[in-house]
């Protein structure tokens, strides 16, 4: 059920976000299922109420405003530009947590071709003075610094887009490191099929199979096989880098701390030189405009439960006293999604959403 939200709670941060440059605007309710499909594959369908229209095709009720608005300014937006919204969002939830699957969403769209450093702190430092008093802690990440980690492994193109992939998924995505680390064991049916394959013809296998199950053709399943067999063959990644990367997605410090750790680690990983530098300069342009760095904590793996597009600076605002409540605010770079909708066109962006309801509920319980 929808939480009451204070009407003015959303003109406060509306006219806050007005006064920063953004423009107000709206998105339909019902949107189109395939551009979600195509960005997220078919699991955003366990997130996300579907529906279906006779002459629209499969719809759903929108799970945020940032893809539709992205797809808008790609149409015909000026640049840069600054966006602001407000509406209900839809979220399917998996279990009875309490959490509400409906919920109020304000939000801030930046597109700015210019010092990337600079928009991702003036993004943060708007929703910081939107919050400033709540009691809030904030947290930040880097998804950029674990992309390049990632592409830095020693490891085959195949491996390491599987690892991108499920990024954000953290217990596949070390499901996966562990077995391409060599540290978990070949499950054993796939460990059967390796076997027989290497002493007889993979199209003797697949007619020894049985009964044909499912959509998939012969060639399909043959492919298939093949992918399996060569990657068998791929030497594990070595353990210390996947030492170096666990080191990182457990970095939790203040974020000078931090890139002095990270840049110990990239003694021994370079790849992740670029991304730190990048880090480096976020760090200084979040100094500039106001913000106490002592006051935040990074942490290497925060950002990979947060939706998908992000790539690049993340952050929430968290109630300490509420570990029950998701976070009151968060955000973050999301450049590539930018080049998938834009059609030939790209622009980086960065944007955030505030839960005016649960600013609400801290209120009351404060």
């Amino acid at each position: 059920m929808l939480k009451d939200v204070p009407r003015e709670e959303v003109t406060r941060l509306i006219g806050l976000f007005e006064a920063a440059g953004a423009v107000r605007v709206g998105a339909d309710v019902l949107q189109p299922a395939d551009t979600l499909l195509d960005l997220y594959g078919e699991e955003i369908r366990a997130r996300a109420y579907v529906t279906h229209d006779p002459l629209r095709g499969e719809l759903m009720l929108r799970p945020d405003f940032t893809v539709p608005v992205v797809q808008a300014h790609m149409a015909q937006g000026q640049e840069p530009a600054r966006y602001c919204y407000a509406g209900t969002v839809f979220r399917m939830q998996e279990a009875d947590t309490g959490r509400p699957s409906e919920f109020e969403q304000v939000g801030f769209e930046l597109f700015d071709r210019g010092d990337r450093a600079r928009a991702d702190a003036e993004v943060f430092s708007l929703m910081s003075q939107c919050l400033e008093g709540r009691g809030l802690r904030a947290a930040i990440g880097d998804i950029g610094l674990l992309s390049a980690a990632v592409a830095g492994l020693s490891t085959s193109e195949k491996r390491r887009a599987a690892l991108m992939r499920h990024l954000w998924r953290p217990r596949r995505f070390r499901a996966l490191l562990d077995r391409f680390g060599g540290r978990s064991a070949v499950p054993a049916s796939r460990a059967a099929l390796l076997a027989r394959m290497e002493s007889e013809a993979a199209e003797k296998v697949l007619s020894g199979a049985g009964v044909a199950i499912g959509k998939r053709r012969a060639d399909e399943v043959l492919a298939r096989m093949a992918t399996l067999q060569a990657d068998a063959a791929e030497p594990p990644i070595p353990e210390a880098e996947l030492g170096l990367l666990d080191d990182l997605l457990g970095v939790r410090a203040s974020p000078t701390d931090a890139l002095e750790h990270l840049r110990d680690l990239a003694v021994d990983m370079p790849a992740l030189t670029p991304a730190l530098d990048n880090f480096a300069a976020r760090l200084d342009a979040l100094a500039d405009a106001g913000i106490d760095l002592a006051t935040l904590a990074f942490e290497g793996s925060f950002g990979r439960t947060l939706l998908e597009y992000y790539d690049g600076f993340v952050f929430g605002f968290f109630a300490p006293e509420r570990p029950d409540l998701p976070a009151v605010a968060s955000g973050g770079r999301y450049d590539a999604l930018c080049r998938v909708l834009g059609q030939g066109r790209e622009i980086p962006a960065v944007g955030a959403v505030i839960r005016p309801a649960l600013l609400a509920e801290i209120g009351e319980a404060g």
